[in-house]
């Protein structure tokens, strides 16, 4: 090979390296990425609702529905769990991030009382839902007319170590009444329907939103009463217990009721950790109240969940974020 060949040969592949060397400092942007954007952080929820017949975990695929869809890089699950104490602790575990659970159960929990030995101080609510409603239930044949008639019988007080037996023991306290004034009975919700049915027991307390399935199934058989709560103990329960509220259970809401029923109620509502960011908790708030249509179409209790009423009962401080949404309403 000639030296002039050789030359031209050596020039050719010179120029090929210094343009090879030029374009090493960019790169053709791949799938319409732009040079410098930064991928959206991905943010995991996990949503600790209930049991999948109840009412917590149809609002919990709702809500993840609507988190995953309105805010950017939200990725959100709801989980099947046992309520209220479960959801407590799997967020102490870090296993939950967002809980589904009873105002009581979040004041026993911060507070180190009744369910709880320890408080823990780091939840924080989002918000308020809807009530939980403490319904005395008995038959027409017991000759039950009001809560000082339970002494003496056999009543229901909810499932041992839950929220409902709490609100059965309160409420009997306040008005005066011990356990050992009557034969408690510690069985759960349909248990306390079934026994109720077949004469077993002749009052059982349950804390539900209203309509409750199974009232209206002993209605449906039976010659259904329920028993109001007079004013002063109404009273002095919304005063001695911060997530007590007020309530009426509406005649005509189960069959063969036909008054009015002065009751109280506890809330269901929305707790995280203290720590979560400000802005997510914010933007977790104003995403679900913008979409409440959405939430009504998973629940009918959809119908009373509003942002006016969105701290009614809260036992512990408002995250930050959510505190920035109710200042701006």
């Amino acid at each position: 090979m000639s030296k002039k060949v050789l030359s031209i040969i050596l020039a050719a592949v010179l120029v090929m390296a210094l343009i090879a060397g030029c374009g090493g400092g960019s790169s053709t942007p791949q799938n319409g990425e732009q040079e410098g954007e930064a991928k959206q952080e991905q943010i995991f929820l996990n949503i600790a609702t209930g049991g999948t017949a109840g009412t917590y975990f149809p609002l919990g695929g709702a809500l993840s529905e609507i988190w995953n869809k309105n805010i950017p890089g939200v990725n959100s699950t709801a989980q099947s769990t046992g309520a209220s104490v479960a959801n407590i602790n799997l967020m102490k575990e870090n296993k939950a991030d967002i809980i589904f659970v009873q105002n009581d159960i979040v004041y026993y929990a911060a507070n180190g009382v009744e369910l709880f030995e320890d408080k823990y101080e780091d939840i924080r609510g989002l918000a308020t839902l809807y009530p939980e409603t403490v319904q005395l239930v008995t038959l027409a044949n017991k000759g039950i007319n009001s809560i000082a008639d339970l002494k003496g019988k056999r009543v229901a007080v909810g499932a041992a170590g839950s929220g409902a037996e709490a609100n059965a023991r309160q409420i009997l306290n306040a008005a005066g009444i011990t356990y050992d004034d009557l034969t408690a009975q510690y069985l759960s919700f349909a248990e306390a329907a079934n026994n109720l049915k077949d004469g077993n027991i002749d009052a059982a307390f349950l804390t539900a939103g209203f309509p409750t399935a199974a009232v209206t199934d002993i209605a449906a058989q039976h010659d259904l009463k329920l028993i109001s709560l007079d004013e002063e103990l109404v009273k002095k329960l919304t005063t001695d217990y911060p997530y007590y509220t007020e309530i009426v259970i509406p005649a005509g809401t189960y069959k063969g009721v036909d008054e009015d029923i002065n009751t109280v109620a506890v809330q269901a509502m929305l707790a995280v950790r203290s720590d979560m960011d400000e802005e997510l908790a914010y933007n977790l708030v104003k995403t679900m109240y913008d979409n409440l249509d959405r939430i009504k179409a998973a629940h009918s209790v959809g119908e009373i969940i509003k942002p006016e009423t969105g701290t009614e009962g809260m036992p512990v401080d408002l995250h930050p974020g959510a505190q920035k949404y109710f200042d701006e309403l």
